[in-house]
């Protein structure tokens, strides 16, 4: 590597300490609130530690909630992300994701950089082509976070779509023994763990807070992706509103959550199907055509002067 490089890489790295350094200063100099507001919770240890991050946390915590701050502003789509981030059963807020987004670009800008001084160090005439890439690769570390959350919600609302059935049942059975909704919701969230049971532990917590049963669920099927469990979710609020047989109610949600079930595995297996046709026709086909046309075609090669 040349000196004018090697001079340019110290001196990016100078500065950046230095930059470190003086925001780190200013932040000690404005005063920490939380940490004076938690000074006066001593019965409280477990929110006191959590409050404090440590001292790495303490140095990058400002510098990545304003990066995810400005990634806010650049990118935007704050209703989607949120939206995303409800169902996919996540506990973390607009901030906290794009904080997730500005940590995986600059994890993935690293590893390029590291890669690129490297292979730069050999060939400088690539160096700015590499730049190039390293750049490229801290927006699809950005972009791979956003994916992924996606892929959560997907994940997230397969499993509560296999989980409502039986949640369904349980609540009836506790309903029709006698209990009222939210005693027999409670149940039902107590002893049994999943992604479902979840969703209903946030719906209860809710309730308990002073907000009605009807308006909890209304809340939980506005919030839900999936159009079975806003079905399921409405029905119970109908249900507690009208007086209806709740037990009814719900099994009913269970047999409409079972046939849509098996509709989607049908349909699922009609399209599989005809996937499955794509290696017979253009792989199995064409491989058994060759091996019974290609022994004629060169015995006539043998016979033909």
């Amino acid at each position: 590597m040349s000196g004018v490089v090697l001079g340019a890489v110290l001196g990016a790295a100078a500065g950046l300490g230095l930059w470190l350094v003086t925001a780190r200063v200013t932040a000690l100099s404005r005063g920490n609130f939380e940490a004076r507001v938690l000074s006066y919770l001593s019965d409280m240890p477990q929110l006191r530690r959590s409050a404090q991050p440590g001292r790495a946390g303490a140095v990058l915590r400002p510098m990545l909630q304003r990066a995810a701050t400005a990634l806010d502003r650049a990118i935007g789509g704050s209703t989607s992300v949120h939206r995303r981030l409800q169902r996919a059963g996540l506990d973390l807020t607009l901030q906290e994701f794009r904080a997730q987004q500005v940590t995986s670009g600059v994890v993935a800008f690293g590893a390029s950089a590291v890669l690129a001084i490297t292979v730069a160090w050999q060939s400088p005439e690539r160096a700015m082509p590499l730049a190039v890439l390293t750049c490229l690769s801290g927006l699809m570390g950005v972009i791979w976070r956003d994916n992924r959350l996606s892929a959560q919600v997907r994940t997230h609302e397969e499993r509560v779509l296999g989980e409502l059935p039986v949640i369904a049942e349980l609540l009836a059975l506790a309903v029709a023994a006698g209990e009222g909704p939210v005693a027999a919701l409670e149940r039902v969230v107590k002893r049994s763990n999943g992604a479902l049971s979840q969703e209903l532990g946030r719906v209860l917590a809710d309730i308990r807070t002073g907000q009605p049963v009807a308006g909890a669920f209304d809340d939980y099927s506005a919030r839900t992706g999936l159009p079975v469990v806003a079905r399921f979710a409405d029905g119970i609020a109908v249900a507690v509103e009208r007086g209806t047989p709740l037990a009814e109610v719900l099994h009913a949600q269970a047999g409409d959550v079972r046939g849509a079930r098996r509709r989607s595995l049908i349909e699922s297996g009609a399209r599989r199907e005809v996937a499955m046709m794509v290696p017979v026709v253009f792989l199995v086909l064409p491989t058994t055509i060759i091996f019974a046309f290609w022994p004629g075609v060169i015995g006539l090669r043998m016979v033909t002067p």
